[in-house]
């Protein structure tokens, strides 16, 4: 019975690797070609302290700057609903990150922070910028404040969109992070319905998520070495305690943030208004994670008067919500 028993264990273990290996073909995902992206999704490219960016440069060439940086595996298009309308008085740049979009990986395996904000000062000492008002969503938020911290002459106004930069409760600072071991699979397969979720959770409402969206963004996450890009910053990534950095911002900041944020809570908030003292914060009704996706028109405003003159009176406001 021993014989039989360990006979039918190897059978169906057997059976099981041949599953597992079956499983792994069918949800197998290889890179799309960086032609077809390219063509599909415009963009200018400059390299940049050895990174090739893709990037877009609108508006008049002598009007005030304005850089969007956008957040963690998103790339330039998700500015696309507030590009437009900044770029009729302001110069309006934004790019893929290192490691993101068709900037894709960096030669240099440096997904730093400091690298990331060592890039975007090179960008705009080519493009012949010497100040901007610089704007940034979750992760580009985070590179954004640290920025303007390190370079406070460059930076004319500071926007924060659900800015990322402090540690959720039960984490600590100054402690690698632990990559969970379905994002380890990333660079083998992509599965359309799982991204598909993660993006609606960055949603108010998840029925504003259109499926042209999530075709961008599957596409992005496609290119050329983007997969092992993502995991190489997450694995890079060490949170250390903002406050003193962010107490160094005498640039005026405004803070948006969804009163529906999934992914970074609006309470996140407080923490930037007790450190920083020139910051304001205007709450989204009925908006998540992403605002300028989700609704432009109606997020775009606050940030049109902030630029235009500092804007906001008060330290909160709410922005009315739709009728």
């Amino acid at each position: 019975m021993a014989g039989r028993g360990v006979k039918i264990m190897g059978r169906v273990a057997g059976f099981a690797v041949l599953a597992s290996a079956t499983l792994s073909v069918w949800l197998y995902t290889p890179d799309k070609p960086r032609a077809g992206l390219a063509a599909a999704y415009a963009g200018d490219y400059r390299t940049v302290d050895a990174v090739r960016l893709r990037l877009r440069d609108s508006g008049p060439r002598d009007a005030p700057a304005v850089i969007l940086l956008h957040g963690f595996g998103a790339s330039l298009e998700t500015w696309d609903g507030w590009a437009g309308p900044l770029s009729q008085r302001y110069r309006v740049i934004r790019f893929d990150l290192p490691g993101f979009g068709l900037t894709g990986s960096d030669p240099t395996g440096d997904y730093s922070d400091a690298r990331s904000i060592r890039v975007l000062a090179g960008l705009m000492d080519q493009l012949g910028i010497a100040r901007a008002a610089i704007v940034g969503n979750s992760l580009g938020g985070r590179i954004a404040w640290n920025f303007a911290a390190q370079q406070p002459d460059r930076v004319s106004r500071l926007v924060l969109v659900s800015p990322d930069g402090f540690a959720s409760p039960g984490f600590e600072y100054e402690k690698a992070p632990d990559v969970p071991l379905m994002m380890k699979a990333l660079p083998y397969t992509a599965p359309r319905g799982m991204l598909k979720a993660n993006l609606a959770a960055a949603y108010a409402r998840p029925e504003r998520l259109g499926e042209a969206t999530v075709t961008r963004y599957r596409d992005m996450m496609l290119a050329p070495g983007v997969r092992r890009a993502i995991l190489a910053r997450m694995d890079q990534t060490i949170l250390r305690d903002p406050v003193p950095v962010l107490a160094r911002i005498k640039t005026p900041t405004l803070l948006i943030w969804g009163e529906k944020d999934g992914m970074i809570p609006i309470s996140n908030a407080a923490d930037y208004l007790r450190v920083m003292p020139t910051a304001t914060l205007v709450r989204l009704p009925d908006l998540g994670h992403l605002p300028f996706e989700e609704d432009p028109a109606r997020s775009l405003p606050p940030l049109e008067r902030f630029l235009a003159d500092g804007g906001v009176r008060t330290r909160t406001s709410r922005q009315n919500p739709q009728p």
